[in-house]
């Protein structure tokens, strides 16, 4: 497989009706993934970059946090930091939030809201310094990632965004081993397709460019993974 383009192909999560267990079962060996194959450590790195250039880091927007695994993860290291920063995630599926709600009950300086980010009132918005996601991107085409990209540029927001790189050593990996080791219908169709959704370097910086930002970084990470920080 060449993966010269990307694919526009409807992951299975992007479907309006999936069965709560089968979500949670998804969002479980999700966070397994993260951890094990460097997804975590793509978002760390990118906010400790934040964090050096910048003392003004009071709040964080996380987009489709999914089981909030991102928000727990980022949270640590603003406490380890000496950071007091509180943690906004915006998510469309309300089975997301409910998993989320029991999953970061250790974390207090947070809110979960289950809605489209565009709908997010300006009020609030006005008190966000960084906008997060991970794993989001490569579920949107490239005119709704300019989009988003403009919407943070509209609201003086940071972006700091981490997702796949297309590539095939990538896609046969995680291929083989969700085969071997996924529970998940889900993450076994998902994984690799995600892969194949994602992104080479050029195409990141084109899309920021399109957006109208001249100051950002897109830099390799850690199995696969593009860590986009913008606007800072």
């Amino acid at each position: 497989m060449l993966l010269n383009t990307r694919s526009y192909t409807k992951e299975y999560l992007d479907l309006d009706e999936i069965e709560t267990p089968d979500l949670n079962r998804n969002l479980v060996e999700l966070d397994i993934i993260n951890k094990y194959l460097g997804g975590y450590n793509a978002s760390l790195n990118g906010l400790k970059t934040i964090f050096s250039k910048s003392n003004a880091v009071n709040t964080i927007l996380d987009i489709g946090f999914g089981g909030g695994d991102s928000i727990k993860q980022l949270s640590k290291l603003a406490e380890q930091r000496k950071r007091d920063v509180f943690f906004y995630g915006v998510d469309l599926k309300k089975d997301c939030v409910n998993y989320a709600e029991k999953n970061l009950r250790s974390v207090s300086n947070k809110e979960l809201i289950c809605d489209d980010y565009r709908n997010i009132s300006a009020e609030l918005l006005k008190k966000v310094d960084v906008i997060h996601c991970s794993l989001f991107l490569h579920h949107l085409t490239n005119e709704e990632i300019v989009a988003l990209f403009k919407f943070c540029k509209q609201h003086r927001c940071i972006i700091l965004a981490n997702d796949l790189h297309r590539h095939w050593l990538a896609y046969y990996s995680i291929k083989f081993l969700t085969s071997l080791f996924s529970k998940s219908y889900l993450v076994k169709n998902d994984a690799p397709l995600s892969v194949r959704r994602g992104f080479k370097k050029n195409e990141l910086i084109l899309l920021l460019k399109e957006a109208g930002y001249t100051n950002y970084s897109v830099t390799w990470s850690w199995a696969f993974r593009f860590i986009v920080i913008a606007g800072e």
